[in-house]
């Protein structure tokens, strides 16, 4: 008779029983909803996200949607005890990405000219620099117009604006969020800034 098989300090190896699977999947199963739980409670922060990056409502909700659907094929990959809000951001924020191109909406990227703040410069000459605080400028304007400004910013500065000032993200999950350093989202900060306010003081003006 062959002696049992051993594994480490002479343990007998123990092979799965249907017990034993059924536990793992009770337990994979618990998990998977304790996930969904948890995601599902952060929805109305990633619609508000969400809202900032598309037009409509209608386009939010899908975009939504989408996210919620990846991030659900996809727990498994999420690591719990980490950014759950900043794992469903990068998810949001890929998918918009592939929006765009599926849209061939390619914004353009050169860098912001001092000619590209005529308005918000003329406000400021005339009112004084606070009158292009975006909280002084954004009583003036409606939702649609807030939309429409970001929407005319180039992607890059407008994920940084969104995740930072809207998601009150810090500059590090923001940095993880878009995968660049954290210098990369100060920059496209402070660029997101300047041209939203830009827009909007020409929406004001108007």
């Amino acid at each position: 008779m062959q002696p049992p098989v051993t594994q480490g300090y002479g343990r007998p190896v123990s092979e799965p029983g249907p017990d034993t699977e059924a536990r793992r999947i009770a337990a994979e199963e618990r998990d998977r909803v304790r996930f969904e739980e948890d995601a599902l409670e952060l929805a109305d922060q990633v619609y508000r996200v969400a809202r900032r990056l598309v037009g409509t409502r209608e386009e939010a909700e899908d975009l939504v949607q989408e996210t919620y659907a990846r991030a659900f094929r996809s727990w498994k990959s999420f690591t719990p005890g980490t950014n759950l809000r900043a794992w469903l951001f990068r998810i949001l924020t890929n998918l918009n990405v592939d929006r765009g191109r599926k849209v061939q909406r390619s914004p353009q990227t050169q860098p912001l000219e001092e000619s590209d703040y005529y308005l918000a410069n003329k406000v400021a000459s005339t009112a004084g620099e606070e009158a292009l605080e975006a909280d002084e400028i954004v009583e003036r304007l409606s939702q649609d117009s807030i939309v429409k400004a970001l929407s005319e910013i180039p992607s890059q500065y407008r994920d940084a604006v969104v995740l930072v000032d809207i998601g009150d993200f810090t500059y590090a999950d923001a940095a993880q969020i878009l995968d660049v350093p954290i210098g990369t989202v100060m920059s496209r900060l402070h660029r997101g800034r300047r041209a939203l306010k830009q827009h909007l003081a020409e929406e004001a003006v108007e």
